[in-house]
């Protein structure tokens, strides 16, 4: 007996973007808008720096060039990678998902549940990269270079020794890092603290009061620890953004602007697909295949303090 219509969606064109945004851009820090994103990365692309002396000088009638300019610049390159994964349709018939197949055991998966699954591996993706983003290592699977792994090897960036974080010394631990903020960044905008979840919910905490090191003895407004309603936090006028992918105890301070997510959109060579492999094989397997393009950098490692 022929197999009934098999799935044939194929997601490489329009589809293929949302589906690869949904997989990259819901990350927590990009998500958040914590760094900035450069869509459309062909394998490269190169962050520029201009660095100046000091441009004004005493006046005269003539001409006189009143600095040294350099034009450095820095490399963002984004990596190739892919998600394949394959199911068995008869591991969904005794599921919710049953009634929407029918009662043939040759009826293929509704259009609805092929859906259901790229969002499922977007979703599992996305955790991958918010994971890179920070603690990336280039040299094993399925990793690109993080900004710590990035941070560590260039001795640009301001360092700052790390601890163990806890409610009892976070707003001290936190001092540190915004002391060794350069002066010139201080009061910036876009200036933020990124901190780990340990040590936001060590934060949150030490703000509720009823310890040595909270504020007051009932804390923010004399609300105690009911005073945080996962609202946005700051520190010494500084934003505070908890990024799930940087690791316990690690902290970075830098201007959201300097920080830079790399990634393929529109490209191409993205490419979303579920195939139904009945009608090549006979067999009950599906396979959802997802392929993509994505890295970091940042521009300057002199504005960058690492608490690590």
């Amino acid at each position: 007996m022929a197999t009934t219509t098999s799935i044939t969606t194929n997601y490489a064109g329009q589809f293929a973007s949302k589906y690869i945004s949904a997989a990259l851009l819901s990350a927590n820090t990009l998500d958040k808008g914590l760094i900035e994103i450069l869509p459309n990365v062909n394998f490269k692309t190169t962050l520029q720096k201009v660095n100046t002396d000091d441009i004004v000088k005493d006046g005269s009638c003539d001409f006189t060039a009143t600095s040294t300019l350099t034009l450095t610049d820095r490399v963002l390159e984004v990596e190739p990678f892919q998600v394949n994964l394959q199911l068995c349709k008869k591991d969904y018939y005794d599921s919710w998902i049953g009634g929407q197949m029918g009662f043939s055991a040759y009826d293929s998966i509704p259009a609805s549940f092929a859906d259901f699954l790229i969002a499922h591996v977007a979703a599992k993706t996305s955790q991958k990269i918010e994971q890179n983003i920070w603690n990336g290592t280039a040299a094993s699977a399925g990793e690109f270079s993080g900004f710590l792994s990035l941070m560590t090897a260039d001795a640009d960036v301001v360092d700052v020794t790390a601890t163990t974080v806890t409610a009892a010394n976070v707003i001290e631990e936190l001092g540190k890092v915004v002391d060794a903020i350069p002066s010139a960044l201080y009061g910036k905008e876009d200036l933020t603290l990124y901190v780990p979840q340990n040590v936001a919910k060590a934060y949150v905490r030490a703000l509720g009061g009823f310890g040595t090191s909270g504020l007051g003895a009932n804390g923010v407004d004399n609300k105690g620890t009911t005073w945080y309603g996962n609202g946005d936090l700051f520190f010494d006028g500084i934003r505070v953004g908890m990024c799930n992918g940087l690791p316990s105890n690690k902290m970075v301070a830098a201007e959201s602007s300097n920080l830079f997510f790399g990634c393929g959109l529109a490209d191409e060579r993205n490419e979303v697909r579920v195939l139904d492999m009945s009608e090549l094989d006979g067999s009950l397997n599906v396979r959802v295949i997802l392929r993509f393009f994505a890295g970091v950098q940042y521009g300057i490692g002199s504005d960058v303090v690492l608490y690590s």
